[in-house]
């Protein structure tokens, strides 16, 4: 089987989060998709507005009624800092027969170098870049893949460039509006919108 990777923060999980999972989904040919809310990601400390159950709890709420999706909260679970090459060792161990592709939106690129053991995560997983086509041309598209290549190294496989659509939604907009009282239709599903009133978050 192939199966996805995608973790994040997911502070909160949106709309944007859903449409590129899907579209990762289908233009990668997957079986499975794993969503994985991190416990604290190394280059955020600080940055997070709920807690890490609070922000499973609403990765399982947004994804609950699609079947090709699946919550993986083993970064929650392990506590502490989250480093990627932790979980993708685990995975590899959990699925020994399984291609892993691991998906990173274009923006984490520059900090690619900054990540624990960069190297052995392209070993470990096929490396699937979410590039946004209306924001970064087809010359681009190329940089990403040699600056990743110039960090992990030439001899291994080049990563994926995935074309998503440009959806402008951030948490951290979706964030603010709460904050300032405005409707999160359309932003977040509603099964998400309702748990951010229930629990009074990012208020």
């Amino acid at each position: 089987m192939r199966i996805g990777i995608f973790g994040g923060t997911f502070d909160p999980p949106h709309t944007g989060h859903l449409l590129a999972a899907s579209d990762a989904f289908e233009a990668l040919a997957l079986d499975r998709l794993l969503w994985v809310p991190a416990a604290q990601q190394p280059l955020k400390i600080g940055s997070q507005g709920a807690s890490a159950a609070d922000r499973l709890a609403m990765v399982r709420h947004a994804i609950a009624e699609d079947r090709r999706f699946e919550v993986d909260a083993i970064e929650i679970e392990r506590a502490g800092l989250s480093f990627t090459i932790d979980t993708l060792g685990t995975m590899a161990q959990r699925f020994p027969s399984d291609e892993l592709v691991l998906l990173v939106g274009a923006d984490v690129v520059a900090s690619f170098g900054k990540w624990r053991s960069p190297r052995r995560i392209v070993e470990l997983a096929r490396l699937a870049i979410l590039h946004r086509v209306a924001d970064e041309g087809h010359v681009e598209k190329a940089a990403l893949v040699g600056a990743i290549r110039a960090i992990a190294g030439s001899d291994l496989p080049a990563p994926t460039v995935l074309d998503t659509r440009r959806v402008d939604i951030s948490s951290t907009e979706i964030r603010e509006r709460v904050r300032s009282g405005r409707f999160l239709t359309g932003f977040v599903p509603d099964a998400v919108a309702r748990f951010i009133t229930e629990r009074a978050l990012y208020r």
